[in-house]
């Protein structure tokens, strides 16, 4: 059943983990799992941490400063298909790399995941503008 929109935004917010899908302008999709934190003006905000990567040019960096259209997708997998969903946010994204903003989103995403605990954060920030949330539930 389709979800509302308010109930997929509750839905993604409440998730721990989303994958982040972007374009780049060879047409090549690319997802990769992402952690995230969604304030109240629906602007999800991704940080690029500094867990080992297999580059310091990230794709989904490059792609997004070609193509900022990117969607997020959360979901929630069980043997029990009745407990099946998943929540999606469309939207326009914007990178960030220092300023006020840059810094307290990066405090939003330490709130959420005591992991970074300790941890320098200055890493660039995604901030996507969420245009809609759509998902779908089985019941």
């Amino acid at each position: 059943m389709r979800l509302s929109a308010a109930d997929a935004r509750d839905r993604f917010i409440r998730s721990a983990v989303a994958r982040l899908a972007t374009v780049g302008s060879d047409g090549q999709p690319h997802a990769v799992p992402c952690t995230f934190a969604v304030d109240g003006t629906d602007l999800v905000v991704i940080g690029i941490d500094s867990k080992p990567k297999s580059s310091t040019h990230l794709r989904r960096l490059a792609n997004i400063a070609q193509n900022p259209r990117v969607s997020l997708l959360a979901d929630h997998y069980s043997d029990d298909w009745e407990q099946l969903w998943w929540a999606r946010a469309d939207g326009i994204a914007a990178i960030e790399r220092s300023g006020p903003e840059h810094a307290a989103h990066w405090q939003q995403l330490r709130r959420k995941y005591p992991q970074y605990a300790g941890q320098a954060l200055s890493g660039a920030v995604i901030a996507v503008r969420v245009e809609s949330w759509t998902g779908w539930s089985y019941a």
